[in-house]
């Protein structure tokens, strides 16, 4: 079986950002689907590594992952790594896994070693829409847990992502918690995303002040790039700290189970390397007694499903994330969607990842692109307060010229 050729789509889902999804086909008509991570204006440049890509691809045996990995990171990326180059390698790794499965008639957790457990703990995000005060943030947390979402994610910093910031920035952030903490009751997990934005002086001052909530966990308090400012952190806190979503690779986590920087690791299968290289960390991460609860700021469907199967048998897997405002999305171009049920989504039994899409529906919703105002709001007025879905000031939609 020989790789034939890829199609890429660029599909804007009516929320946050355009999605990249990848398309790998074969010479015996299996092929396998994978999607790479995107940032709002940076995905024509994961579509365009891609293209690029190709032609290290065709002609190989789809069988053959972790060699064709090697191959593009030796003489494609001539060893230099990137964003870009890791996001799109991720979503071919992902489709060669999902013609493996097929070929072979199984699940990629059962050629993985087998599972674990037979569904994955899930936790909602996106589901804030334009709250702008803790008591607007805590009746939106009251109508995701009325679906049964058992755990939920937010960002309680309100305005600019900002590594210095005044009291009452730090003193809204903790309103934030413990109002959405009284409305959602104790059996919710609150899980805090500080998105990397401070000093370690507030990020401590925060967490001491919200340590009575009894948070999940406390998300990237400060940037990953200072391990060892994250380290401190972690000594200074007594909630569970985590990264891992800007780092790529195993190579890139060494060292932050060495350091001994985080409790948990939350590595995105769709930018780290793929499912291989995220079970891998995974390995790693074990014997430092540190989780992994994978990072998931894709889609409902294939990102999903190769989470899913990448999380299936890792012991250490901890819970992994479901944005509820991709839900509808992953409806209309999902062949058979996903359910999340009382927090949780059952193994699929297919071959492959489980998914197939339908890519008429995935043209229906070609890639737009977002105003450079619009882009700065999202990342500048932070969220939730800047999550406004960016609909009011979109450009004319354009396709993908590889789509």
């Amino acid at each position: 079986m020989e790789v034939t050729g890829i199609k890429t789509f660029v599909a804007y889902p009516s929320a946050r950002k355009n999605l990249c999804f990848v398309k790998v086909e074969t010479d015996e008509g299996i092929y396998g689907w994978g999607e790479c991570y995107t940032q709002a204006d940076r995905d024509l440049q994961i579509a365009a590594h891609l293209d690029a890509i190709e032609r290290y691809l065709v002609g190989r045996d789809p069988m053959h992952v972790k060699h064709f990995m090697q191959v593009a990171y030796d003489d494609f990326a001539t060893r230099r790594g990137a964003m870009d180059l890791y996001c799109a390698l991720s979503g071919l790794e992902q489709a060669m896994w999902d013609i493996a499965g097929k070929k072979l008639g199984a699940p990629v957790y059962m050629l993985l070693g087998g599972p674990c457990r037979d569904r994955v703990r899930v936790y909602a995000n996106g589901w804030f829409g334009d709250a702008k005060t803790p008591e607007e943030l805590a009746e939106a947390a009251c109508r995701v847990v009325a679906r049964g979402f058992t755990a939920l994610k937010f960002d309680p910093l309100p305005g600019a992502w900002r590594t210095y910031v005044n009291r009452e920035v730090e003193e809204t952030a903790v309103r934030s918690v413990h109002t959405v903490r009284e409305a959602v009751g104790p059996d919710v997990d609150i899980l805090l995303d500080m998105h990397r934005r401070l000093a370690p002086m507030h990020a401590v001052r925060v967490a001491r002040e919200i340590e009575g909530c009894r948070p999940f966990w406390y998300e990237e308090p400060v940037l990953a790039e200072n391990l060892d400012a994250l380290a401190s952190v972690r000594r200074d806190v007594m909630i569970p700290v985590v990264t891992g979503e800007t780092l790529y690779t195993k190579h890139e986590f060494r060292e932050v189970f060495e350091k001994q920087a985080a409790d948990i690791i939350n590595p995105d299968v769709c930018s780290v390397g793929g499912i291989l290289e995220l079970r891998e960390i995974a390995a790693m991460a074990e014997p430092y007694f540190v989780a992994v609860a994978p990072h998931n700021f894709n889609s409902t469907t294939v990102g999903l499903a190769a989470t899913i199967q990448a999380s299936a048998g890792m012991p250490n897997f901890l819970i992994t994330e479901y944005f509820v405002n991709m839900e509808a999305f992953g409806e209309r171009v999902a062949v058979q969607p996903f359910r999340v049920e009382d927090g949780y989504i059952r193994l699929p039994e297919g071959p492959g990842l489980g998914i197939d899409l339908d890519e008429e529906a995935l043209t229906g919703h070609p890639y737009r692109q977002l105003s450079p105002r619009s882009i700065r709001q999202y990342y500048e007025e932070g969220l939730p307060n800047g999550d406004v879905q960016l609909r009011q000031d979109i450009s004319e939609a354009e396709t993908y010229p590889g789509a």
